[in-house]
Protein backbone atom coordinates (compact mmCIF):
# COMPACT_ATOMS: atom_id res chain seq x y z
CA UNK A 1 0.00 0.00 0.00
CA UNK A 2 1.42 3.84 -1.19
CA UNK A 3 2.27 5.82 2.36
CA UNK A 4 -0.04 8.69 2.56
CA UNK A 5 1.86 12.08 1.88
CA UNK A 6 2.29 14.11 4.84
CA UNK A 7 -0.14 17.27 5.35
CA UNK A 8 -0.61 20.40 7.83
CA UNK A 9 -3.92 21.58 8.47
CA UNK A 10 -4.35 24.95 9.90
CA UNK A 11 -7.90 24.89 10.79
CA UNK A 12 -8.89 28.54 11.21
CA UNK A 13 -10.47 29.69 14.14
CA UNK A 14 -13.52 31.12 14.57
CA UNK A 15 -14.57 29.79 11.22
CA UNK A 16 -18.13 29.02 10.26
CA UNK A 17 -22.05 30.26 12.00
CA UNK A 18 -21.86 33.70 12.99
CA UNK A 19 -24.38 34.49 15.67
CA UNK A 20 -26.87 36.08 13.24
CA UNK A 21 -26.76 33.54 10.74
CA UNK A 22 -27.72 31.09 13.68
CA UNK A 23 -30.63 32.97 15.26
CA UNK A 24 -32.20 33.29 11.23
CA UNK A 25 -31.71 29.70 10.84
CA UNK A 26 -32.98 28.91 14.40
CA UNK A 27 -36.32 31.13 13.61
CA UNK A 28 -36.88 29.60 10.52
CA UNK A 29 -36.60 25.89 12.38
CA UNK A 30 -39.12 27.34 14.96
CA UNK A 31 -41.69 29.21 13.04
CA UNK A 32 -42.09 25.58 11.53
CA UNK A 33 -42.24 24.09 14.61
CA UNK A 34 -45.29 26.23 15.94
CA UNK A 35 -46.87 27.34 12.97
CA UNK A 36 -46.47 23.94 10.81
CA UNK A 37 -45.30 23.89 7.35
CA UNK A 38 -44.99 25.65 5.05
CA UNK A 39 -43.43 28.88 6.60
CA UNK A 40 -42.41 31.37 3.61
CA UNK A 41 -39.20 33.08 3.21
CA UNK A 42 -38.58 35.96 1.25
CA UNK A 43 -34.81 35.53 -0.36
CA UNK A 44 -32.31 32.63 0.99
CA UNK A 45 -32.26 33.04 4.99
CA UNK A 46 -28.52 32.84 4.56
CA UNK A 47 -26.60 32.33 1.69
CA UNK A 48 -25.86 28.89 2.07
CA UNK A 49 -26.95 26.23 -0.13
CA UNK A 50 -26.59 23.26 2.43
CA UNK A 51 -28.37 24.91 5.10
CA UNK A 52 -31.40 26.40 2.44
CA UNK A 53 -31.74 22.79 1.11
CA UNK A 54 -31.81 21.10 4.75
CA UNK A 55 -35.10 23.92 6.06
CA UNK A 56 -36.82 23.30 2.27
CA UNK A 57 -36.86 19.70 3.38
CA UNK A 58 -38.55 20.69 6.39
CA UNK A 59 -41.25 22.61 4.96
CA UNK A 60 -39.65 25.97 4.32
CA UNK A 61 -40.35 27.73 0.88
CA UNK A 62 -38.20 30.31 -0.65
CA UNK A 63 -39.76 32.81 -2.74
CA UNK A 64 -38.52 36.25 -4.28
CA UNK A 65 -41.48 38.92 -3.34
CA UNK A 66 -44.52 38.55 -1.37
CA UNK A 67 -46.60 38.30 -3.85
CA UNK A 68 -45.59 34.07 -3.60
CA UNK A 69 -46.33 34.07 -0.32
CA UNK A 70 -50.26 32.97 1.13
CA UNK A 71 -52.56 35.46 2.97
CA UNK A 72 -52.95 32.56 5.76
CA UNK A 73 -49.08 31.68 6.03
CA UNK A 74 -46.11 32.78 7.83
CA UNK A 75 -43.07 34.52 6.20
CA UNK A 76 -39.62 35.59 7.11
CA UNK A 77 -37.72 37.99 5.53
CA UNK A 78 -33.81 37.11 5.81
CA UNK A 79 -30.79 38.22 7.79
CA UNK A 80 -29.53 39.96 5.18
CA UNK A 81 -32.55 42.90 5.70
CA UNK A 82 -35.16 43.99 3.47
CA UNK A 83 -36.30 47.19 2.37
CA UNK A 84 -39.26 49.39 3.98
CA UNK A 85 -41.20 48.40 1.52
CA UNK A 86 -41.62 45.13 2.57
CA UNK A 87 -42.80 44.83 6.07
CA UNK A 88 -45.29 47.97 4.46
CA UNK A 89 -46.83 45.88 2.15
CA UNK A 90 -46.53 42.75 4.94
CA UNK A 91 -48.55 44.98 7.16
CA UNK A 92 -51.31 46.07 4.13
CA UNK A 93 -51.73 42.54 3.56
CA UNK A 94 -52.27 41.79 7.14
CA UNK A 95 -49.59 38.72 7.29
CA UNK A 96 -47.83 37.42 9.99
CA UNK A 97 -44.60 37.76 9.13
CA UNK A 98 -41.05 37.46 11.28
CA UNK A 99 -37.83 39.58 10.46
CA UNK A 100 -35.09 37.61 10.83
CA UNK A 101 -32.54 40.59 9.38
CA UNK A 102 -29.19 40.77 11.64
CA UNK A 103 -29.08 42.86 14.42
CA UNK A 104 -25.68 44.11 12.79
CA UNK A 105 -27.79 44.67 9.84
CA UNK A 106 -30.15 46.98 11.87
CA UNK A 107 -27.89 48.64 13.54
CA UNK A 108 -27.06 50.04 10.36
CA UNK A 109 -30.17 50.73 9.08
CA UNK A 110 -31.15 52.50 12.30
CA UNK A 111 -27.53 54.76 11.57
CA UNK A 112 -28.16 55.33 7.76
CA UNK A 113 -31.68 56.76 8.76
CA UNK A 114 -30.07 58.65 11.83
CA UNK A 115 -27.86 60.03 9.34
CA UNK A 116 -30.99 61.29 6.50
CA UNK A 117 -32.77 62.87 9.39
CA UNK A 118 -29.80 64.94 9.95
CA UNK A 119 -29.24 66.21 6.44
CA UNK A 120 -27.15 64.42 5.25
CA UNK A 121 -26.83 62.50 1.87
CA UNK A 122 -25.52 59.42 2.74
CA UNK A 123 -22.90 56.64 1.03
CA UNK A 124 -23.35 53.27 1.39
CA UNK A 125 -19.55 51.32 0.85
CA UNK A 126 -20.58 47.83 -0.87
CA UNK A 127 -21.49 45.76 -3.61
CA UNK A 128 -24.25 46.43 -6.37
CA UNK A 129 -26.99 44.19 -6.00
CA UNK A 130 -26.50 42.32 -2.70
CA UNK A 131 -29.34 41.79 -0.64
CA UNK A 132 -28.18 43.31 1.99
CA UNK A 133 -27.36 46.80 -0.02
CA UNK A 134 -30.61 46.72 -1.60
CA UNK A 135 -32.74 46.48 2.06
CA UNK A 136 -29.84 49.56 3.30
CA UNK A 137 -30.72 51.45 0.41
CA UNK A 138 -34.38 50.85 0.74
CA UNK A 139 -34.52 51.83 4.22
CA UNK A 140 -34.68 55.72 2.81
CA UNK A 141 -35.96 57.92 0.01
CA UNK A 142 -35.08 57.14 -3.45
CA UNK A 143 -31.84 59.29 -4.28
CA UNK A 144 -31.11 59.70 -0.83
CA UNK A 145 -28.20 57.23 -0.90
CA UNK A 146 -25.36 56.85 -3.16
CA UNK A 147 -23.85 53.42 -3.61
CA UNK A 148 -19.76 53.35 -3.64
CA UNK A 149 -18.46 49.97 -4.27
CA UNK A 150 -14.62 51.35 -4.93
CA UNK A 151 -12.11 53.55 -4.57
CA UNK A 152 -12.41 55.08 -7.80
CA UNK A 153 -15.70 55.21 -7.21
CA UNK A 154 -14.94 57.38 -4.18
CA UNK A 155 -12.94 59.57 -6.45
CA UNK A 156 -15.51 60.44 -8.53
CA UNK A 157 -18.68 60.83 -6.77
CA UNK A 158 -20.03 64.37 -6.32
CA UNK A 159 -22.29 65.43 -3.63
CA UNK A 160 -25.19 66.30 -4.45
CA UNK A 161 -26.29 70.20 -3.63
CA UNK A 162 -28.80 72.08 -1.21
CA UNK A 163 -31.52 74.50 -2.94
CA UNK A 164 -28.77 77.59 -2.67
CA UNK A 165 -26.43 75.25 -4.56
CA UNK A 166 -24.07 74.07 -1.55
CA UNK A 167 -22.96 70.82 -0.99
CA UNK A 168 -24.87 68.99 1.32
CA UNK A 169 -23.05 67.08 4.28
CA UNK A 170 -22.28 63.35 3.65
CA UNK A 171 -22.09 60.40 5.88
CA UNK A 172 -21.44 56.78 5.30
CA UNK A 173 -22.43 52.77 6.14
CA UNK A 174 -21.01 50.18 4.89
CA UNK A 175 -22.01 46.66 4.02
CA UNK A 176 -21.01 44.16 6.66
CA UNK A 177 -19.34 41.78 5.54
CA UNK A 178 -17.04 43.62 3.10
CA UNK A 179 -13.02 43.06 2.86
CA UNK A 180 -12.18 45.11 5.41
CA UNK A 181 -9.39 46.04 3.35
CA UNK A 182 -11.03 46.94 0.78
CA UNK A 183 -13.19 48.69 2.70
CA UNK A 184 -10.65 50.68 4.51
CA UNK A 185 -8.76 51.74 0.53
CA UNK A 186 -12.58 53.64 -0.11
CA UNK A 187 -12.69 55.24 3.37
CA UNK A 188 -9.59 56.75 3.25
CA UNK A 189 -10.78 58.36 -0.57
CA UNK A 190 -13.91 59.35 0.48
CA UNK A 191 -11.98 61.11 4.19
CA UNK A 192 -9.37 63.01 2.03
CA UNK A 193 -11.94 64.08 -0.40
CA UNK A 194 -14.44 65.02 2.35
CA UNK A 195 -12.92 65.84 5.07
CA UNK A 196 -16.30 66.65 7.25
CA UNK A 197 -17.97 63.16 6.46
CA UNK A 198 -19.62 61.73 9.07
CA UNK A 199 -18.31 58.57 10.02
CA UNK A 200 -19.94 55.15 11.95
CA UNK A 201 -19.57 55.12 15.93
CA UNK A 202 -18.49 51.72 15.09
CA UNK A 203 -16.99 49.61 12.31
CA UNK A 204 -20.04 48.69 10.26
CA UNK A 205 -18.69 45.56 9.42
CA UNK A 206 -19.54 42.98 11.53
CA UNK A 207 -17.29 41.55 14.08
CA UNK A 208 -17.74 37.86 12.62
CA UNK A 209 -16.48 38.95 9.25
CA UNK A 210 -13.80 40.69 10.32
CA UNK A 211 -12.19 37.97 12.77
CA UNK A 212 -12.61 35.83 9.86
CA UNK A 213 -11.00 37.57 7.84
CA UNK A 214 -8.12 38.40 10.49
CA UNK A 215 -8.24 34.19 11.40
CA UNK A 216 -7.51 33.95 7.32
CA UNK A 217 -4.38 36.33 7.41
CA UNK A 218 -3.08 34.20 9.58
CA UNK A 219 -3.41 30.44 8.63
CA UNK A 220 -3.11 31.59 4.73
CA UNK A 221 0.34 33.18 4.59
CA UNK A 222 2.20 29.76 5.48
CA UNK A 223 -0.13 27.36 3.41
CA UNK A 224 0.47 26.37 -0.05
CA UNK A 225 -3.47 26.19 -0.31
CA UNK A 226 -6.74 27.97 1.13
CA UNK A 227 -10.08 26.09 1.25
CA UNK A 228 -12.84 27.93 2.17
CA UNK A 229 -16.23 26.53 2.99
CA UNK A 230 -19.01 28.41 1.56
CA UNK A 231 -21.60 29.07 -1.07
CA UNK A 232 -21.00 31.13 -4.38
CA UNK A 233 -23.64 33.57 -3.07
CA UNK A 234 -22.01 34.19 0.11
CA UNK A 235 -20.13 38.11 0.03
CA UNK A 236 -18.13 37.00 3.38
CA UNK A 237 -17.21 33.81 2.13
CA UNK A 238 -15.77 35.19 -1.09
CA UNK A 239 -13.74 37.71 0.54
CA UNK A 240 -11.81 35.15 2.56
CA UNK A 241 -11.02 33.61 -0.68
CA UNK A 242 -9.79 37.40 -1.54
CA UNK A 243 -7.95 37.77 2.07
CA UNK A 244 -6.62 34.45 1.29
CA UNK A 245 -4.69 35.67 -1.91
CA UNK A 246 -4.07 38.80 -0.56
CA UNK A 247 -1.61 36.99 2.10
CA UNK A 248 0.65 35.22 -0.60
CA UNK A 249 -1.11 32.03 -0.71
CA UNK A 250 -0.58 30.61 -4.32
CA UNK A 251 -4.22 29.06 -4.52
CA UNK A 252 -7.05 29.82 -2.50
CA UNK A 253 -10.56 28.12 -3.69
CA UNK A 254 -14.08 28.36 -2.37
CA UNK A 255 -16.02 25.17 -1.82
CA UNK A 256 -19.46 24.28 -0.85
CA UNK A 257 -18.42 21.26 0.54
CA UNK A 258 -16.10 18.00 0.03
CA UNK A 259 -17.34 16.98 -3.30
CA UNK A 260 -16.57 20.66 -5.14
CA UNK A 261 -12.86 20.13 -4.19
CA UNK A 262 -10.83 19.59 -7.45
CA UNK A 263 -8.63 16.61 -6.15
CA UNK A 264 -6.25 16.60 -9.75
CA UNK A 265 -5.03 20.97 -9.00
CA UNK A 266 -4.51 19.99 -5.44
CA UNK A 267 -2.27 17.07 -6.35
CA UNK A 268 -0.87 18.99 -8.90
CA UNK A 269 0.63 21.25 -5.64
CA UNK A 270 1.59 19.06 -3.82
CA UNK A 271 0.98 20.25 -0.63
CA UNK A 272 2.41 20.24 2.63
CA UNK A 273 0.46 22.89 4.52
CA UNK A 274 -3.50 23.30 3.48
CA UNK A 275 -5.24 26.15 5.21
CA UNK A 276 -9.28 25.49 6.01
CA UNK A 277 -11.83 27.74 7.31
CA UNK A 278 -16.14 28.76 6.54
CA UNK A 279 -17.71 31.69 5.59
CA UNK A 280 -20.18 33.00 8.50
CA UNK A 281 -23.08 31.28 6.96
CA UNK A 282 -21.49 27.58 6.44
CA UNK A 283 -22.13 24.54 9.00
CA UNK A 284 -19.51 23.10 10.76
CA UNK A 285 -20.35 19.57 9.36
CA UNK A 286 -19.05 20.96 6.24
CA UNK A 287 -15.89 21.95 7.18
CA UNK A 288 -15.80 17.85 9.26
CA UNK A 289 -16.28 17.07 5.60
CA UNK A 290 -13.51 18.64 4.02
CA UNK A 291 -11.16 17.28 6.98
CA UNK A 292 -12.61 13.61 6.29
CA UNK A 293 -12.18 13.74 2.79
CA UNK A 294 -8.42 15.56 3.08
CA UNK A 295 -8.07 12.05 5.31
CA UNK A 296 -8.23 9.89 3.15
CA UNK A 297 -5.67 11.50 0.52
CA UNK A 298 -2.96 12.69 3.00
CA UNK A 299 -1.51 11.54 6.37
CA UNK A 300 -3.67 14.63 8.30
CA UNK A 301 -2.17 16.47 10.94
CA UNK A 302 -4.59 19.25 12.12
CA UNK A 303 -3.49 22.69 14.17
CA UNK A 304 -6.27 24.69 15.18
CA UNK A 305 -4.55 28.52 14.98
CA UNK A 306 -7.14 30.59 16.83
CA UNK A 307 -7.13 34.04 16.68
CA UNK A 308 -10.34 35.57 18.14
CA UNK A 309 -12.73 34.27 20.68
CA UNK A 310 -16.55 34.94 20.21
CA UNK A 311 -18.79 34.94 22.98
CA UNK A 312 -21.72 37.03 21.11
CA UNK A 313 -25.15 35.77 21.24
CA UNK A 314 -28.35 37.61 19.51
CA UNK A 315 -32.13 37.05 21.18
CA UNK A 316 -35.25 35.44 19.23
CA UNK A 317 -38.04 37.46 18.93
CA UNK A 318 -40.45 37.25 21.25
CA UNK A 319 -43.04 35.43 19.02
CA UNK A 320 -40.22 32.37 18.60
CA UNK A 321 -38.72 32.84 21.87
Amino acid sequence: MTEQPSLTLRLAAPRGFCAGVERAIIMVERAIERFGAPVYVRHEIVHNETVVRRLRELGAVFVDELDEVPDDRPVLFSAHGVPKSVPAEAQRRELLYLDATCPLVSKVHIEAQRHHDGGHHVLLIGHQGHPEVIGTMGQLPEGAVTLIDTPEDAEHFEPPQDAEGAPVPLAYVTQTTLSVDDTKAVVEVLRRRFPDIRIPHKDDICYATTNRQDAVKVIAEEADALIVVGSETSSNSKRLVEVGQRAGCPYAVLVEDASRIDWDTLARLSPSVVALTAGASAPEPLVQGVIDALSQRYAVTVEEVETAREAVTFKLPRALA
